[in-house]
Formats: C-alpha cells, sequence, structure tokens
C-alpha cells in the first residue's frame, strides 16, 4: 500500500512508554529509498529492498527478524519504485497482528529527509529505524533495553565488519605474512538505531541521516553505540547479495534464528 505522510494514527499503539517500552509497542521505520544499482548483475534491474535472498526479498528478512522478537508495526519509507514495494508488502502475509505499511517519501529524498517525512507517525515514544539491506544475529530486546538504560536519546548499533580484502603484516618494511580478510579493528554504522523523539526532532526534511543528525547527537553527547560482536553483512553489493544466498542454501542464515542474537 503506498501512502502520503500524513500525521500519526492515534488508534497505532505508539505510545510514550519510556522507560518501560516493549517491542509491541515501538514503531520500526525501515529505509527503503535504494534503487540497487551495484546489485544488478545479470538480472532485472530491482529496487534494492526487492533483491532477493532465499527467494524472498531481503526486506522481507528484515521485517521478519524484527517481527519474530515482538515488534508489530512497520513503515516502508520507500522511493525508487515505491509502488512495487508496496505492492509487494500488500500482497505479502507478515502475520498475527503484523502491519506492514509502505510510505513513499519521495524518489530522490536523503535518508534522514525520509525519517522526516514520518517523525509525527514515530513521535510518540521510542521508534526503531534501520536499513533494508543489512542482516544480523541480533537480539533486538537487548539493545532496547540498552537504549532505555542509558537515556539517551538515541543508539546506534555498531558493528566490526569482515575486511573485504587480505592484509599484510610488517615488521617496519618487511612483509612478515598475510591475514586474509580480517575483522575491522574498528567500529562501523550497522544500522538498527532506537530513537527518541528529541533525536526525532533535529531531523531535517534534507538531511542524510549519517551525517548531520548523527553529527549533532554525537557532538551533544546523545548518542549511544550498542557493540554488535555477532553475525552482521550488508547487501551493498552483487558479490554481498550472492554471499548471502549462499549462506541461506547451505542452511546458514543467522538471522533467521527464533531469537536472532541469544545463544
Amino acid at each position: 500500500m503506498r501512502l502520503p505522510a500524513r500525521p500519526a494514527d492515534r488508534r497505532g499503539g505508539c505510545h510514550n512508554a519510556h522507560p518501560m517500552s516493549s517491542p509491541e509497542s515501538v514503531p520500526v521505520a525501515i529505509l527503503c529509498g535504494g534503487r540497487g544499482t551495484r546489485l544488478r548483475g545479470d538480472g532485472p534491474e530491482l529496487p534494492k529492498p526487492l533483491v532477493e535472498i532465499g527467494g524472498q526479498p531481503i526486506l522481507a528478512h528484515v521485517v521478519r527478524l524484527y517481527a519474530r522478537q515482538g515488534f508489530r508495526r512497520f513503515l516502508l519509507l520507500a522511493g525508487y519504485r515505491a509502488d512495487d514495494i508496496g505492492a509487494f508488502a500488500d500482497a505479502t502475509d507478515w502475520g498475527r497482528d503484523v502491519t506492514v505499511e509502505c510510505v513513499d517519501t519521495g524518489l530522490d529524498t536523503p535518508t534522514g529527509g525520509r525519517v522526516h517525512r514520518v517523525a509525527e507517525r514515530l513521535a510518540g515514544g521510542t521508534s526503531c529505524v534501520t536499513y533494508a539491506d543489512g542482516l544480523a544475529d541480533l537480539d533486538l530486546r537487548r539493545l532496547l533495553d540498552f537504549h532505555h538504560d542509558h537515556g539517551g536519546a538515541a543508539t546506534v548499533t555498531v558493528v566490526r565488519p569482515d575486511l573485504p580484502f587480505g592484509v599484510a603484516k610488517l615488521d617496519g618494511d618487511v612483509v612478515t605474512g598475510f591475514v586474509e580478510k580480517p575483522r575491522s579493528a574498528d567500529w562501523v554504522n550497522g544500522g538498527f538505531l532506537c530513537l527518541e523523539p528529541s533525536a526525532l526532532a533535529g531531523i531535517g526534511p534534507d538531511d542524510v541521516l549519517e551525517q548531520g543528525p548523527m553529527e549533532r547527537w554525537s557532538a551533544s553527547g546523545s548518542l549511544r553505540a550498542f557493540r554488535h560482536e555477532g553475525f552482521w553483512e550488508c547487501m551493498d553489493t552483487y558479490k554481498d547479495a550472492m554471499q548471502l544466498n549462499d549462506l541461506w542454501e547451505r542452511g546458514r542464515a543467522p538471522w533467521t534464528t527464533e531469537r536472532a542474537g541469544v545463544a
């Protein structure tokens, strides 16, 4: 269902339950504006959220990652081929009490601007924001608890991805060995954000979420990092899509467990 941005539906259960919000009361906004130009390979020109992993769009995997852990209300912030994303959402059985709404937030709107266009629907309490191309074996309830415990305006999940190339080990200018695709020593933005209304209020219509808003939150000390050491993968290229499909086909898709991230 393709809908324009509109004020919050007061019947929808988006209540100010901070700091005791349960997943059922927390809406999830999923950024779905990507064109997927680096994912085409020899396949059709699909919007990135509809590129398939294991025979179903990666968007479905992201929604179900949240839904398995108790989240019930989803807003798809679409842009490129929003009608196709909306048609997919309408045709899919998401399960009991789960609602998935597609909102056309504009063809070339930046990520922050997409969130800005639905801010009134998210502003009743804690909300979650994530990307339609990232999968993880993440315990989302623990993320939500962490967010509420620290009391800040925003939380971003950070990860240390495997580097896409080997690394040379040096002693001065002597090469002592190589490490094949090691894990990054640095933490990067893995998506899976939790936001309070005060954070939403600082996102402007032309903002790139990863730049202005996050930079402002970090400068004010209101952004905290939830460290995730487990599986995380971003489907950014055709090769990434093939690797995720390979995990699925081998029955080794960590994001599909009943409660991802919990042993």
